[in-house]
């Protein structure tokens, strides 16, 4: 057994994700063995994957390697080395050497491995990251798998890691009396994982342990290479007949829309009107075709049926500078121009400077108490939040002002740069930060009776900051012990944010959300809520609104998105890959239609919500696209029906018109840079 603890590849923060990824991926799905559970957190998964993959060695997903062959789930890999028993003193045989994860870990839990991989290429690179590893009880060859390793028979378990029509009967002759054979059985398309007992000379048991789906096992006693061309047309074949016919129920079921331009689109969405929040998708962050859809249906649910909210993905002091432009209130004196972080593209855009004209517009036609409103729920504006707050409170409060500056002042270090507030947060010295903001916020609350009368509006927009602030710290504290902590720290602070609105605008108040798909679909129809333990703000409203919540979400087959490569590199204008063949997308694209809106609530079409039940791959790109690792970067498993109460479909969307950082033409004697002036 190598020293994988001293691995130059063996970072606190892989450790830390081989960690959770036992415990949530694998633990958490029933492998009890000790063995098999310490062997996952020693082995690094990121080292027999290709550098682009790297930061996805620990999602609950395959992986491509090279020669179209892949690394399979860390969950099944478990799987199978639980039910093979390896002990400490048993010789094993892999067969499908692949990257060389599988025989790392069967080296870690037994003596010696004998590895066989039909592929030269594979076999070399998997044999060099072993050594680099230190694994040195692991030989590899190269051959036909299937006819196993007679040399060094018998074997006291074998590992099969491709899909055959049967079990070998080579390698069943080569297991030891009482060794254990796992493999998936059946045809190219689907498998069931059995494991086969040698109980004597001709004594087999078999068991079978579950669905699985493997790359075909080619050899003499497998697949042989000659079929699979043709096999796999047929194969494609068969399943687009079947896609066609779901699709051509999906036209039958989905209505024509028209231009979001058009009045007649906005209005095919009356019937989630009775609703008290309406949440808006987006499939990226940067499609025009999403904007001006979702600006589309709220001004419809704004003039026609009396909600005054617009809560959008977006911090609280950017929002609240549109906001006041949209209500003809001046900007507060000092603060600084709205989206000056990444990515700015996002909020400062022609789209959304069309709607917060528009809504100003309408606003000026209303008495003050009843303009609309427009509110940021998201939660990274930690420096911008501080400074409102002790603005103020330098009004109302001096004596509070010179608390909270105290109380923020352990904060001071990290407010324009936040996200390095993680790695400080564990140090000692840093844990009082957490006190000193909820403290903060503790105190601004309840001094509501004494301030909120005198400006409710102002004392509100106060308290939201603080507010801000103390998720914030939350957030970036947690960030460092996981990506699901704090995504759902961010999600609850949005949903509870939506609350306070909701609540401060009174009894009768109502709200249209803008968010991206993975924050308005019910992250537990997603493989984010199913696999990640991730929750979202459209869990949340359903869990508390039942059905006064509706979630709409929004998808693309092709087209361009505004999108950069990586966080805080400039945005470009990128070509949006067509979709995939095994993609809600492409079922969407075979429909035929190419704007629709597609009614997903209970009772109005049943079968095909059924249908849509079943788990598919969906696209999410973010302010972020990698269109080289599409697959991993930016599809994840969903079920349609049950994530969305309704699917808007655009066939082909184009990239969102930033706005310049020049200053803009202002309005009525206002400063020429307001709204989204830098």
């Amino acid at each position: 057994m190598p020293n994988t603890q001293t691995t130059p590849l063996d970072r606190p923060d892989t450790r830390s994700r081989r960690e959770r990824m036992v415990e949530r991926q694998i633990a958490a799905r029933g492998v009890r063995d000790a063995r098999v559970l310490a062997a996952m957190r020693e082995v690094p998964r990121e080292a027999f994957v290709d550098d682009s993959m790297q930061e996805f060695a620990y999602e609950d997903a395959a992986l491509p390697i090279e020669a179209e062959q892949t690394i399979s789930q860390p969950y099944i890999v478990a799987h199978m080395l639980e039910a093979a028993a390896v002990q400490p003193d048993d010789r094993v045989l892999d067969v499908g050497t692949g990257s060389g994860y599988a025989a790392a870990l069967l080296a870690w839990l037994g003596d010696e491995v004998y590895s066989i991989e039909r592929h030269a290429s594979l076999a070399q690179s998997a044999g060099e990251r072993l050594q680099a590893l230190g694994f040195e009880n692991v030989e590899i060859r190269t051959g036909d798998g299937t006819l196993g390793w007679p040399d060094a028979a018998p074997f006291d378990a074998i590992l099969v890691a491709a899909g055959g029509p049967h079990v070998p009967d080579a390698l069943r002759q080569q297991l030891a009396i009482g060794g254990r054979l796992v493999m998936p059985r059946g045809d190219r398309e689907s498998q069931e994982l059995v494991r086969i007992t040698r109980r004597g000379e001709r004594d087999y048991d078999e068991e079978k342990l579950g669905a699985v789906r493997f790359v075909p096992l080619i050899g003499e006693q497998g697949w042989l290479e000659h079929r699979r061309q043709g096999e796999a047309r047929d194969r494609r074949e068969g399943r687009a007949e079947r896609q066609t016919t779901l699709a051509e129920r999906i036209r039958a079921a989905s209505e024509p829309l028209p231009d979001p331009d058009d009045p007649a689109s906005g209005a095919m969405f009356d019937r989630f009107a009775d609703a008290r929040i309406v949440l808006l998708g987006e499939a990226s962050h940067g499609s025009s075709e999403f904007y001006r859809a979702r600006a589309a249906i709220t001004r419809r649910l704004i003039e026609q049926h009396g909600f005054r909210i617009v809560a959008v993905e977006a911090d609280w002091p950017d929002a609240a500078a549109l906001d006041r432009f949209a209500r003809d209130l001046p900007p507060r004196e000092g603060a600084q121009p709205p989206f000056r972080r990444f990515p700015r593209w996002m909020w400062r855009n022609t789209d959304v400077e069309a709607f917060i004209g528009w809504l100003r517009d309408h606003n000026a036609n209303l008495p003050a108490a009843q303009r609309v409103r427009f509110r940021g729920l998201d939660l990274y504006s930690l420096g911008a939040s501080i400074e409102a707050v002790l603005a103020y409170l330098e009004d109302i409060d001096p004596k509070l002002a010179r608390t909270a500056r105290e109380r923020y002042g352990c904060l001071t270090p990290w407010q324009n740069d936040p996200a390095t507030y993680a790695r400080a947060a564990l140090d000692d010295r840093y844990r009082g930060c957490e006190k000193g903001v909820v403290n903060m916020l503790g105190d601004l609350l309840a001094r509501e009776l004494d301030h909120a009368a005198e400006d409710p509006d102002d004392w509100f927009d106060a308290a939201q900051n603080a507010c801000v602030v103390a998720n914030a710290e939350r957030y970036y504290r947690t960030m460092y012990h996981g990506a699901a902590e704090s995504w759902n720290q961010r999600d609850t602070h949005m949903f509870e944010t939506l609350q306070q609105l909701l609540r401060h605008g009174g009894a009768q108040a109502r709200a249209v959300v803008w968010a991206h798909n993975s924050h308005i679909g019910d992250a537990r129809a997603t493989g984010m809520g199913r696999d990640r333990g991730e929750l979202n703000i459209g869990q949340l409203c359903r869990e508390h609104y039942g059905d006064q919540a509706r979630l709409i979400g929004f998808g693309t087959d092709r087209g361009t998105v505004a999108a950069a490569d990586d966080w805080d590199e400039p945005m470009r204008v990128m070509d949006v890959r067509p979709s995939r063949a095994d993609s809600v997308e492409r079922l969407s694209l075979d429909a035929g239609r190419p704007r629709s809106l597609l009614d997903l609530r209970p009772g109005v079409h049943d079968v095909l919500r059924e249908e849509l039940s079943q788990p598919r791959l969906e696209r999410f790109i973010g302010v972020i696209y990698r269109p080289d690792t599409e697959r991993w970067s930016h599809y994840s498993e969903a079920s349609l029906s049950e994530q969305f109460d309704a699917w808007v479909w655009f066939e082909e969307t184009r990239a969102i018109t930033p706005l310049p950082g020049a200053d803009r033409p202002g309005k009525a004697g206002l400063d020429d840079t307001w709204p989204f002036g830098l």
